[in-house]
């Protein structure tokens, strides 16, 4: 009888280790998720002011993504996301959406 509640006290240590680093990657993984979140809601909203300032600007809404990241300074890190920009006329704001790439591909 002694030696098994050694045994089990022997397994308890590194199975409690084993939980605390299981949370521990877990937390990690929760941080990591969080902030490319807040990046995609970064990205989408400089595109959005962007289109604005280009129609206050301009008169119209920007054609394409391409033409917001060619004059108006706006980077996206295409490893990583992607902007959906539906351009549906030049005095209506477009329907810009962008997507984790990651996300994506899990699916």
């Amino acid at each position: 009888m002694m030696n098994k509640r050694m045994v089990l006290k022997n397994l308890a240590v590194p199975a409690l280790i084993f939980a605390v680093v299981l949370c521990f990657l877990n937390s990690l993984s929760d941080v990591n998720e969080g902030r490319k979140n807040e990046e995609k809601q970064q990205i989408e909203a400089a595109v959005k002011k962007a289109a604005v300032a280009c129609y206050a600007s301009e008169g119209v809404y920007p054609p394409d993504i391409e033409y917001i990241k060619n004059n108006y300074g706006i980077l996206v890190d295409s490893d990583s996301f992607v902007v959906k920009y539906e351009f549906i006329g030049s005095n209506i704001m477009p329907d810009i959406t962008v997507l984790d790439l990651y996300d994506e591909n899990k699916e």
